[in-house]
Formats: structure tokens, C-alpha cells, sequence
């Protein structure tokens, strides 16, 4: 089903947003660059109107898939980039990563209409800071742009409570895991593991040990083979219930 304008309305922008920013008379040197991408053009176009109103948000550019999104954030460097989850040719999610390579100070905000969790988590996994629903208001996409490039994440609160919830289902199964003692890892494996729970990538991880992004990827699937896990983020869980990871 395709994506459309409609849904997103004038509205309160407090009460449907998870995450709140400054206000839209907060003082900037210079406006938000933002790169709008969208498999419609309709929605494009609609989009760029309704931030056209902003004086602080500035569209400098717009792409039609997740490949296209990929050249011109390379080329315009834009500081938010909001983007579509399922595209044509490249997705939106796929699509981040790259972006985060090209142009690694741009901020992504997912804007959609797929409530799928899969999609959530495999969006925040990928580098996305935002992720929001294409039912919220007009006002609330330029309150969410300006929050993600002040630093903080945007989550709509019918995600962000699935989001909480697989938190604490993995908390609970990191329990149950408690009273059978923990496989051993080995020194190198713990060094991998406390560097991928402060959220370091397998590229950062690498240059950090002088080792190769292979062997890291190897270490990686050891330790989650060792502790039963299924992802990163259920390592970073048991390293901090595990105080592997000290939080300072």
C-alpha cells in the first residue's frame, strides 16, 4: 500500500510524539538542512511546503529511493535526513547505513506508515535517531527535526512502547540465563564485548584492537553463540546486567 500525505494533520504536537525539542523560536546560527526522501513525489512536494514555513528547517534537497538518498547525501551533506522505510530500488532502512558513511554528522529520522517492529528495530540498528509514524501532525515533523539535530531521539509512542517492551522481555530472559552460569569468554572476546555495548561499530572495533573487521565479526558470533544471544543489543543488556561494562 502506498505511502501518503494524508494522514499527517495540524494537530497538538506534544501529545503524539515521544521526545520533546526546543522551541521553534530557538536561536540558530543557521537553519536545519534537511534531505526529504520519498518514493511520491506528492508526499515530497507536501513535506517541503509544510517545512517551507519554518524559518530555522531549510530543504536543500529530495530523493525518490534509498540509492538516490545515498548520492545526494554525499553531495549535499544535509544535517536530518527524512526518509521513507520501504522504497523502490532501496529501501530506506538498507539505505542508512551508507548515509551514515557518506555523510556520518547527518541525523536520520524514519518517517512511515509501517508500525512492524522488525522495521523499528532494524532501523535503530542501522543508525536511525528517529522513528516516527506517518499519522502525526504537520507541526510534529518540524518539532521531531528539531529535536533529532539537537541530539535527542524521536520515537512515536506506539513503537517506542514495543521498543520497551522487547527491552524487557530480553531483561527477563537475561535473568532466566542467571541461574545457569555463564559460559566463558575469552580475554579477547570480553575486550570485543565491552566495546560493542558503548556502541562501537565492527569498523571502529577493529581500528581500536589493530585487528580485522573479519575477526571481529568472527568474535562477535562467538560471543553471542557463547551467551545465547541474538543481537548487539541483547549484548549490550548483559554486559551492563553483568557489569561488564562499567557506566561512569
Amino acid at each position: 500500500m502506498a505511502d501518503t500525505f494524508g494522514p499527517m494533520r495540524d494537530g497538538d504536537a506534544d501529545d503524539d510524539v515521544i521526545g520533546r525539542g526546543p522551541d521553534a523560536g530557538s536561536s540558530r546560527d543557521e537553519p536545519i538542512r534537511v534531505l526529504v526522501v520519498d518514493d511520491h513525489a506528492l508526499f515530497r512536494r507536501g513535506l517541503e511546503i509544510v517545512l517551507a514555513a519554518e524559518e530555522d528547517i531549510q530543504v536543500v534537497g529530495e530523493a525518490g529511493d534509498g540509492a538516490e538518498a545515498v548520492d545526494k547525501a554525499a553531495d549535499l551533506l544535509p544535517d536530518i535526513v527524512l526518509m521513507d522505510v520501504r522504497m523502490p530500488k532501496r529501501g530506506g532502512i538498507e539505505a542508512c547505513t551508507s548515509i551514515k558513511e557518506v555523510a556520518p554528522s547527518a541525523k536520520i529520522i524514519m518517517l512511515t506508515i509501517s508500525d512492524e517492529e522488525a522495521d523499528l528495530y532494524d532501523a535503530i540498528k542501522a543508525g536511525a535517531t528517529g522513528y516516527l509514524l506517518k499519522e502525526i501532525s504537520t507541526d510534529e515533523v518540524a518539532t521531531a527535526i528539531r529535536a533529532v539535530a539537537d541530539g535527542q531521539s524521536q520515537i512515536s509512542p506506539s513503537m517506542a512502547s514495543k521498543l520497551l517492551t522487547e527491552f524487557k522481555s530480553m531483561i527477563q530472559r537475561t535473568d532466566e540465563r542467571r541461574l545457569v552460569p555463564a559460559p566463558r569468554l575469552t580475554d579477547r572476546e570480553l575486550e570485543v564485548l565491552k566495546l560493542v555495548a558503548t556502541g562501537m561499530n565492527n569498523r571502529d572495533i577493529a581500528k581500536e584492537l589493530f585487528i580485522s573487521e573479519n575477526t571481529v565479526k568472527n568474535h562477535v558470533r562467538n560471543i553471542l553463540e557463547k551467551l545465547q544471544l541474538h543481537s548487539r543489543m541483547e549484548a549490550v543488556v548483559y554486559a551492563m546486567r553483568e557489569k561488564i561494562l562499567e557506566i561512569r
